[in-house]
């Protein structure tokens, strides 16, 4: 069974920085299991859930509202999507999910909470 789990995040305040993983669950024989598309979404309280930023073969995507500021990345030797989130706002609080796609099907992680506040 195919598990994604965040982790990482908590309360910062205006300006500080997080760098929450995204840990996915190996395969029963215990190989690496690769996805065609990671990312991050979030949830802002009372808001629909929003891609924040998506790593491909063929590169990153970022929303508008973070670009110059979040970083999306794979780091190979702990096999984890991580997303360094800089300069943080008041307006980034919400739920960060993460997302993977492998083969047909999608998978959710259950989700790590990031409140920014003085």
């Amino acid at each position: 069974q195919v598990q994604l789990v965040e982790s990482g995040g908590g309360l910062v305040q205006p300006g500080g920085s997080l760098r929450p993983p995204c840990t996915a669950s190996r395969s029963a024989s215990g190989s690496i299991l690769r996805f065609s598309v990671m990312a991050w979404y979030r949830q802002p309280p009372g808001k629909q859930r929003e891609l924040v930023a998506s790593i491909t073969s063929d590169g990153t995507n970022y929303a508008d509202s973070v670009k110059g500021r979040f970083t999306i990345s794979e780091d190979n030797a702990k096999d984890t999507v991580d997303l360094q989130m800089n300069s943080l706002k008041p307006e980034d609080t919400a739920v960060y999910y993460c997302y993977g796609r492998r083969l047909a099907f999608g998978y959710w992680g259950q989700g790590t909470q990031v409140t920014v506040s003085p």
